[in-house]
């Protein structure tokens, strides 16, 4: 063996050795990613929850255009109010559309089949949508 061939003999054998004694390199680190923050969802628009109520409970008996003329109407004695009546618009406040939405028809005196919506009590801005929409009739 000569000289050049037990050198690089050697050369080979302390790279092999310094390349197995070598630790590994630690993984990077990797954060965690931090919790999603909760979506605040947005409250629906006062005119937008009015227009669900009215034609989830409303249009059940007043019909789809306040003619008092919904599904329901056919069973009721008396017969739902209808939001056209002229005579009607022009003699009823828009406090007492208000006090029969919440309170029902009890509690201005009409019918106990017109049901009450006490949950809206806390909810005027919804309320004021609902006499608009029963206004949106009037002439």
């Amino acid at each position: 063996m000569t000289a050049l061939s037990r050198v690089s003999g050697l050369l080979f054998c302390a790279c092999s050795m310094l390349a197995g004694c070598s630790k590994p390199a630690p993984p990077p680190e990797t954060k965690a990613a931090p919790p999603p923050k909760p979506v605040a969802v947005a409250p629906p628009a006062p005119s937008s929850e009015a227009k669900d109520i009215f034609y989830q409970k409303c249009v059940t008996c007043h019909g789809d255009h306040g003619m008092g003329d919904g599904p329901g109407a056919a069973a009721l004695n008396p017969k739902p109010r209808s939001f056209s009546d002229q005579t009607w618009q022009a003699a009823t406040t828009d406090e007492h559309i208000a006090k029969t939405i919440v309170g029902g028809g009890v509690s201005v005196g009409l019918s106990p089949a017109m049901a009450a919506n006490p949950e809206l009590a806390q909810k005027p801005e919804v309320v004021a949508e609902l006499v608009k929409i029963v206004r949106q009739w009037r002439k």
